[in-house]
């Protein structure tokens, strides 16, 4: 039986994002413009799955995840389903690790992972992520503290990392 992938179109501060689910949890939480190009990129990254919009069965996941961004620390309650390599989920599980509020680099992952000569994977990593703010590649940042790219893009970045300080998790 093929997998089923269902899809819908929220909005939150920080602007549009996509959510995409399967059966067994969250596949997709990417910031992007309403497009057949995120949709695409979707079916290349579950290609024997049926891809369908279907905004009735998100309704629920959009109001968490919109909910999400503006307390970037709180659980939202969503079951993930990332698709990756091994190595990207072992580097997923990690950023997962890090503490609202607090930042990590690329390098300092890498070593967590024993393997501290393969910043630059980690960071490779972190771009395929495509669940944000739910795996924190947000809270990466370069060896001297700088903000370096986000997936989604610097100002994102810098909006959760300041909601982050201003908004803590809630217990």
């Amino acid at each position: 039986m093929a997998e089923h992938i269902r899809y819908a179109w929220g909005h939150s501060s920080l602007g549009s994002f996509l959510a995409a689910a399967s059966d067994h949890g969250l596949v997709a939480f990417e910031f992007a413009e309403r497009g057949t190009s995120v949709i695409d990129a979707l079916r290349l990254r579950c290609p024997a799955a049926t891809v369908d919009e279907d905004g009735a069965c998100l309704s629920d996941t959009l109001a968490r995840l919109a909910a999400v961004v503006e307390r970037p620390g709180d659980d939202p309650d969503l079951v993930l389903d990332p698709r990756g390599s091994e190595h990207e989920r072992r580097v997923w599980e990690t950023l997962r690790q890090i503490p609202t509020g607090q930042t990590t680099t690329y390098g300092e992952i890498a070593a967590r992972l024993g393997t501290p000569r393969e910043a630059r994977e980690v960071a490779a990593a972190c771009a395929a992520n495509a669940l944000a703010i739910l795996i924190p590649c947000h809270r990466v940042v370069k060896k001297g503290g700088a903000l370096s790219g986000y997936r989604w893009g610097v100002r994102r970045k810098r909006a959760l990392l300041a909601r982050e300080q201003t908004n803590p998790a809630r217990d």
